[in-house]
């Protein structure tokens, strides 16, 4: 490594310097990557086909993607789809051919941030993937399968990646702090236990957002008088700006827990008290105001509609205001949701509705409500509803399922007064 190598490499965020280059120094994803798991199997194998690595930032998609690339017996190429465009896709292809046809040796694109690519960018390289020219690897936070095209879905396997655990971040910052080549190893570092778990708290399963408040601490600290630099509480609240939680792990999950069952059990006056300490211990207040959206729904649901709405207009006040005035359209609508009437309704038709779905198999889709706006001969039988005054007779599940029910009204605030249409009532009779 020349002096302009090294260089260039000191001057990388220590995020990017920390890296794994080997499976077994790889941190996290154990879902995945556990011995004999289809994925680690792969690798070892230098089988792996193409694939997408989809989950939240920092938790080690790009990283396993180069772990894969640099391990194989093949050459690889890194894009991102950001700056990246159809040239430069065609360029990796052409010199991936050139490779597989001189020496037999296959070419791994990866491609960070996927989902930004277009139709056309995404096209460019399906039939490459099909013919087995390169091997691709997307790396991606936001849903493939909503965000990516079906065509390359269908070529790919997608790997879920999972927020890394408070040990994985844990260890992935005590080897960045002792790693004298890569990490901060060269520096006369004192990283306090009370600092280091502040870092892994308010990492929230990302590695990149722990390791560069733990860089900027480190960086922005002069020594004491013994040429120690100390990082203290203090120190790493200034560097990740958010206060240390005045509460261990356990009290705090014990605490959101409480808040959660006084939502549901009615009783506001210990929602907000419960809500007041998560935040005033440090707690991320948006961390709060989605509990309360999920509960809106969980436990209010069709007995008051509106819940969900206030609820989710707490969470955007929340969001443009920040605090502390935004903490009162949040009790606002901590004591709504408390006072509401309660069903959970919904989550009980969601839960029977996903489970029917998973046992459906190939159970074919009613011939007239299949989409026939393509196809030469469209199925005259479906019963347009408004022609029939607004509700018509019809089968709309499958066979299997004609006569299922997944949602059962309940008997609390407005869900008593839903009136079930005649099609249920006939199921209910069958």
């Amino acid at each position: 490594m020349d002096l302009f190598e090294a260089t260039r490499k000191s001057n990388m965020p220590l995020a990017e310097r920390m890296r794994c280059e080997r499976l077994e120094d790889f941190l996290g994803q154990e879902h995945l990557l556990k011995p004999g798991s289809l994925l680690e199997r792969a690798i070892r194998a230098d089988r792996l086909g193409s694939c997408i690595f989809y989950g939240p930032p920092g938790t080690g998609k790009t990283t396993l993607a180069h772990i894969i690339a640099s391990t194989t017996q093949s050459a690889y190429a890194y894009l991102n789809a950001v700056s990246s465009g159809v040239a430069d896709a065609k360029k990796v292809i052409d010199d991936a051919k050139k490779l597989m046809s001189l020496y037999g040796k296959r070419t791994y694109l990866l491609l960070d941030e996927c989902h930004r690519w277009n139709k056309a960018q995404s096209d460019c390289v399906l039939s490459a993937i099909e013919k087995g020219e390169i091997i691709f690897i997307g790396s991606t936070t936001e849903n493939p399968f909503v965000t990516m095209t079906k065509a390359i879905l269908s070529r790919c396997r997608v790997f879920e990646f999972k927020p890394l655990s408070p040990q994985n971040i844990k260890t992935g910052l005590l080897r960045a702090i002792s790693d004298k080549e890569r990490g901060l190893g060269n520096y006369n570092l004192e990283v306090t236990p009370e600092a280091l778990e502040h870092f892994v708290f308010i990492s929230n399963g990302d590695m990149r957002t722990a390791l560069n408040a733990l860089e900027l601490a480190v960086l922005t600290t002069p020594p004491n008088p013994n040429g120690k630099i100390v990082i203290t509480l203090e120190t790493a609240e200034q560097s990740a700006q958010r206060r240390a939680m005045s509460v261990d792990e356990s009290l705090y999950y014990d605490i959101l827990s409480a808040f959660c069952k006084s939502l549901r059990g009615s009783d506001p006056d210990a929602a907000l008290y419960y809500a007041s300490r998560l935040i005033n211990a440090g707690c991320d207040p948006l961390l709060v105001a989605r509990r309360l959206v999920v509960h809106s729904a969980e436990d209010v649901g069709m007995a008051d509609p509106r819940a969900l709405t206030v609820a989710t207009g707490a969470l955007y006040a929340l969001e443009k205001l920040g605090l502390p005035e935004g903490r009162i359209p949040l009790a606002e609508a901590i004591i709504y949701v408390a006072l509401a009437p309660k069903s959970n309704s919904v989550v009980t038709a969601l839960s029977a509705a996903d489970e029917a779905s998973k046992q459906a198999e190939d159970q074919g889709i009613p011939p007239y409500l299949r989409d026939n706006s393509f196809k030469l001969n469209p199925d005259r039988t479906y019963k347009y509803p408004h022609d029939f005054g607004g509700w018509v007779e019809q089968q709309y599940l499958p066979d299997k399922f004609k006569n299922a029910r997944f949602y059962f009204p309940s008997q609390n605030g407005e869900e008593k007064d839903i009136i079930i249409k005649k099609t249920q009532n006939n199921r209910q009779k069958n």
